[in-house]
């Protein structure tokens, strides 16, 4: 055959085609009908599909047309099979022409779908991908990058939190038939709780009631956020003016919660730094000379601040009170014996009643009368 005879019979054969498809008509009463009615192959499978006219359809012209695999006839019935699918675009048509030379047909919605190679998840900033931590209330975006997948109207991306989903994410102006490589974002902004929870991203290739149940799914790698945050202090701030006495034991307290984990200073009173370099500030026993401001300086590579607080030490009086208790019970013990040794003194070479001692009385003596 020569090469200008394969040319005529290839250009006869899509002229043909060409007119029967431009003058079919879907709508028709006995339509042909496909079994199953649609069809979704994974790429690289095999597939098949019948076509059965209606039964009168048997002098008819009715044949089932698709450019590749093999096609088999049982009465009205055509069947078409394929070992391995490896094309992306076909439209299957089943037709039959009726005594009139009118043309009857259905297609067969066929998918032929591929899982992604691989799916990928990464946070991303204004300078590019960030793989270390992140930082609270600050603007990034989530990415997943989605490689050769198909068809991608069919696709579906879903970010998770955890294991809580975020809102799907679809491409709704694309629907090419061949694999693609997509990239989803999706805007995130990090906060405190957020740190040392897993994100990820998954990619379901919903593909209707004819395609794998349940959908295809392929999920990305988990990626555990570290976010940096400022520090916070977990203890009251406004204690006002602490007061003391001396020999109290002073304890400051400015324990805060931060990522990474807050560092401390202390000022003291003199303006000096204190070696002290932990949360909490303790003096055992304080004096009139530890009065003053205190300064805790809480920072980390986010945020620093300052907790002030305001120490006033008193004299601690008690052993001036007890001294002058027992001076005093000296003084009394001391005026007694005074008193005491005063009276028996005076009243040493006479006779007395000890009764009349203490009473304080003069003794009299009888008075003799004579007649």
């Amino acid at each position: 055959m020569s090469f200008s005879t394969v040319i005529l019979v290839l250009s006869l054969v899509t002229l043909l085609h060409d007119l029967h498809v431009t003058g079919c008509a879907v709508n028709c009463t006995d339509e042909p009908k496909f079994t199953p009615p649609a069809l979704v192959v994974k790429f690289g499978d095999k597939a098949s599909v019948d076509c059965s006219v209606c039964p009168q359809c048997a002098d008819f012209i009715f044949d089932l047309e698709i450019a590749v695999g093999v096609k088999t006839r049982n009465g009205t019935r055509l069947t078409w099979s394929v070992d391995i699918l490896t094309e992306w675009d076909l439209e299957p048509q089943c037709y039959y022409n009726d005594k009139d030379d009118n043309q009857c047909c259905s297609d067969l919605p066929l998918t032929v779908y591929r899982p992604p190679d691989n799916v990928s998840f990464s946070f991303r900033n204004d300078t590019g991908p960030v793989t270390g931590p992140v930082t609270a209330g600050q603007n990034y975006t989530m990415y997943c990058q989605i490689e050769n997948v198909a068809p991608v109207e069919n696709l579906e991306v879903v970010f998770y939190r955890g294991n809580s989903p975020l809102p799907p994410l679809r491409l709704t102006n694309e629907t090419p038939k061949t694999p693609l490589t997509r990239s989803f974002p999706m805007a995130y902004v990090p906060l405190k709780g957020d740190n040392g929870v897993d994100y990820w991203c998954m990619a379901r290739l919903n593909l209707g009631p004819y395609g794998p149940q349940p959908p295809v799914v392929v999920e990305s790698q988990k990626s555990t956020s570290v976010v940096y945050y400022k520090p916070e202090l977990q203890v009251r701030r406004d204690l006002g003016e602490i007061i003391l006495t001396e020999g109290d034991k002073l304890q400051l307290n400015c324990t805060s919660v931060g990522n990474p984990s807050p560092s401390y200073n202390w000022t003291l009173p003199s303006g000096r730094l204190s070696p002290s370099t932990g949360s909490v500030f303790m003096i055992e026993s304080v004096a009139a000379e530890h009065s003053g401001k205190y300064i805790c300086h809480v920072s980390n590579n986010i945020w620093s601040f300052p907790v002030e607080y305001s120490v006033e030490v008193q004299r601690d009086f008690t052993a001036y009170i007890i001294a002058a208790i027992v001076i005093a019970v000296v003084l009394l013990i001391i005026v007694g014996i005074f008193l005491y040794r005063r009276y028996y003194a005076i009243n040493r070479t006479g006779k007395y009643n000890l009764r009349d001692v203490f009473r304080l009385r003069p003794r009299h003596s009888p008075v003799s009368t004579a007649e």
